[in-house]
């Protein structure tokens, strides 16, 4: 990469080149000679020289002389907005950079010779064309073989300037962040970095002037493809690819690719470049695809390619990732990390997707050796530290987020995340302060704006909190928004009563469970509701819930899994974890990409890791559906039932309908083990040894699962909450939390206070309720307003009735 310095010392020797009167400035005739100079190929017609020149001087205008022309300075800057390539022309000019000393004693005559010839003989080009195609031969990247594709590349660079020069005139340049290309994340051979693709620059390509700048390229292509052979239009293809990619034309430069690539399917190049304009484009499929071609034809063709399986792997990896695929992604960077140990951005990418499944500490020793790598990287530092304050590490998460924001100022995931560690921390000042930093990044972040307004309330400033609700109102319209401000008028309500009373007591007390009393059988039990919430909120977080039971069916109707032995030796149909998190992507496809990483996340953390005890990287699928098949949607006989088949489906049942008794014990152990929290699985090593190999029928099964004390009873209570956990009960509001009763409505009977489902878990009631003498609180359960009202019916009724036999 040219430096600042030659750069412009570069440019300096192209001005005195044309300053033929050497008055320190390029007046119309020197200037018109400079471009017909720098384009030898190019026949330009008296019209189009001025055209060029009029536009060079009118958009240059401050650098102008009114004597003597173009500045020296204004030269340099037309270099770098792009206008011009400095070494191309450089190189194309013959010049050197050997020092003015060295020219002392040259004659103006000889000078001018020298001058005329590299203007015009293009045989005294050809030394210099030769060392500037050696240049791009030695790097196996660029390498450019046949002379004609010089010549496809210097026509292709014309049409470029004269695109970006209408552009500029028109002012149609969109997003013009061309200085945040100058360090990408990815070398401009590998492609362009995620932290800036969404910033990336954006042609206007509605204009006449784009079509016909497509058309004008589709004779170079065509040219192209003219060659003497395969192996040159090959060459055309892709020098005319990288050219369009380096000036962000990806879909054109995906066009050259995607025809390099039939002109020869064993090239890897043309499948990773492909690839990398793929996933600019947004397109994440298709480029896995690409880079998945290119990873074959590198591990089939030899050693040549081994300097370029490290990237294909993290580009890969990215794609994947892209598709929401963390645990597929996972295993490319790691590869990419093993082939080059030095490779610091594929350990910080293993890092960040470890901590995306939830695996924090592997995530941190994998952060913490990027950082080694490249102490002054802001991104890994940023996401050591939420690893850190995953694993409950706050104090050095702070540190490692301050390292972030202090190599980045604006590094706005920093910042939020920051302010979220404070706020956990109850720091509610210092929360508010990083959210405001972050919507000085990023104004329209409505989540930023609802937890500046959190932390504001936290720290005793409502108002404030109430005009950050009403800015983050503006940028977005989603319910918990308005929930959030009927929270806040409901504490401002409280607050300006308990103002007026002066006795500033608690709002609310927990009591004992013993307290609680049940009306009725319908009533929840208080410990028995808590679990199924944890329940249902691992079924929200992983969409289980709208995944159709009969698509587990069709799973294990189509998916042809061989028989591996476990580490307890057992036959059964294990798949490692990668190939796992495709059949959970076909399951769950109707999610984003994101909200699949969030549910692959809770998978992995609660169901895997007890799965895959032993850590051997492999989970046996059939009773990964037996475990998953009590939370996706259906009635509940139809999800023991697929329970049932996915455990007479494993290897170890095939070929009957029944299944072992030891077998349906051990799968209600795993359910308890992993939906319902005990201290330890004691009860899974219990059953260690126990080899009852009595086969059970369906009923039977169904009477192990429903036994309350021993199986999994929880599943009728999780389905009430699904069936009602989005029902609002009018203008009621839970008497300890204050916000709107969402879901399930707990009523004591006599004092008639009302609890929401998480303050009746938690055995909360108003403090006012508690000072008094009543010793039982008895709860009645309601699923809508309508059974609430049928109830109160049924009461005034009875009354009128006891009323008329008096």
């Amino acid at each position: 990469m040219t430096t600042r310095g030659s750069r412009s010392e570069k440019v300096k020797r192209i001005f005195q080149q044309f300053d033929s009167n050497r008055d320190g400035g390029l007046n119309r005739e020197e200037m018109a000679a400079l471009v017909v100079a720098v384009n030898p190929r190019v026949k330009f017609s008296d019209e189009q020289i001025h055209a060029i020149l009029d536009e060079v001087f009118r958009t240059y205008g401050e650098f102008m002389d009114a004597e003597k022309g173009l500045t020296f300075e204004g030269l340099l800057r037309t270099y770098d907005d792009g206008a011009g390539d400095v070494d191309r022309d450089f190189d194309a000019l013959g010049l050197d950079l050997k020092p003015l000393e060295d020219k002392i004693g040259v004659s103006g005559a000889s000078e001018e010779a020298a001058s005329s010839s590299s203007i015009v003989d293009e045989n005294a080009m050809e030394p210099h064309k030769d060392q500037r195609t050696a240049a791009w031969a030695a790097s196996p990247n660029h390498g450019i073989v046949f002379d004609d594709t010089w010549k496809l590349v210097d026509d292709l660079e014309i049409l470029i300037k004269r695109l970006w020069t209408r552009h500029m005139k028109d002012g149609k340049i969109k997003n013009d962040n061309s200085d945040a290309f100058s360090d990408p994340g990815w070398s401009r051979d590998f492609g362009p970095s995620t932290e800036i693709s969404e910033n990336r620059f954006v042609w206007d390509e509605s204009g006449s002037d784009y079509a016909s700048f497509v058309k004008e390229l589709g004779v170079l292509r065509s040219r192209a493809d003219r060659a003497a052979g395969r192996a040159e239009a090959l060459d055309g293809q892709m020098a005319m690819g990288r050219l369009l990619y380096e000036h962000y034309l990806y879909k054109e430069a995906l066009v050259s690719f995607r025809r390099a690539c039939e002109l020869n399917q064993s090239d890897v190049k043309p499948h990773f470049r492909a690839g990398n304009c793929l996933y600019v484009l947004g397109r994440h499929t298709e480029a896995k695809a690409e880079f998945q071609q290119a990873l074959d034809a590198a591990e089939n063709g030899g050693s040549q390619w081994a300097y370029l399986l490290p990237q294909i792997h993290v580009n890969l990896g990215i794609a994947l990732e892209g598709e929401g695929m963390v645990l597929s992604a996972c295993e490319h960077y790691r590869e990419a990390a093993i082939l080059c140990p030095t490779h610091f951005r594929a350990l910080k990418l293993l890092g960040s997707a470890l901590f995306g499944v939830g695996e924090y500490k592997a995530a941190v020793k994998a952060l913490e050796e990027a950082i080694y790598l490249k102490n002054d990287y802001a991104d890994a530092h940023c996401d050591l530290a939420s690893a850190l304050h995953a694993m409950g590490d706050d104090e050095n998460a702070i540190k490692e987020f301050q390292k972030a924001i202090d190599l980045k100022p604006g590094h706005a995931d920093a910042l939020y995340n920051l302010g979220g560690l404070y706020m956990d921390m109850g720091r509610y000042q210092r929360a508010s302060e990083m959210y405001t930093r972050v919507l000085a990044v990023w104004p329209n972040h409505w989540r930023a704006q609802l937890n500046k307004a959190v932390s504001s309330l936290g720290a005793g400033e409502t108002e404030e909190a109430k005009k950050a609700l009403k800015e983050a109102l503006k940028m977005t319209n989603r319910v918990e928004l308005h929930d959030t401000i009927s929270h806040l008028k409901q504490l401002q309500k409280r607050k300006s009563r308990r103002n007026v009373n002066g006795n500033g007591e608690a709002t609310f007390v927990t009591l004992d469970a013993s307290r609680f009393k049940t009306s009725g059988e319908k009533t929840s039990l208080r410990q028995e509701l808590a679990i199924a919430l944890e329940i249902r909120a691992f079924q929200k977080v992983t969409r289980l819930n709208r995944c159709d039971i009969e698509l587990l069916r069709k799973e294990m109707r189509e998916t042809d899994v061989p028989v591996s032995y476990s580490g307890h030796g057992i036959p059964e149909k294990s798949i490692r974890k990668a190939s796992l998190e495709e059949v959970l992507r076909k399951l769950l496809s109707f999610l984003k990409p994101e909200t699949f990483v969030g549910a692959i996340r809770a998978i992995n953390q609660k169901i895997l890791s007890v799965l895959d005890d032993t850590e051997s990287g492999r989970v046996d699928l059939g009773m990964l559906f037996a475990v998953i098949s009590p939370l996706c949607g259906g009635t509940l006989d139809k999800r023991k039932k697929v329970a049932y088949e996915s455990l007479a489906w494993r290897a170890v049942n095939e070929g009957g309908s029944q299944i072992r008794r030891s077998d349906s014990q051990r799968y209600i152990k795993l359910l308890r083990a992993i939906y319902i929290p005990s201290p330890g699985n004691s009860e899974l090593l219990e059953l260690r040894g126990e080899t009852d190999d009595t086969l059970i029928t369906l009923p039977e099964f169904v009477t192990m699962f429903d036994d309350e004390e021993w199986g999994f009873s929880i599943l009728s209570t999780l389905l009430k909450l699904e069936v009602c956990d989005r029902i609002r009960h009018g203008r009621h509001v839970c008497a300890t939390c204050r916000y709107p009763i969402i879901g399930l409505r707990f009523k004591e009977t006599k004092l008639h206070f009302s609890l929401c489902c998480q303050c009746y878990c938690e055995g909360k009631v108003p403090s006012s309720s508690a000072s008094s003498t009543q010793d039982e609180f008895l709860f009645k359960e309601y699923a809508n307003e309508a059974e609430a009202m049928k109830d109160k019916c049924f009461w005034f009724g009875s009354k009128g009735s006891s009323k008329s036999v008096s």
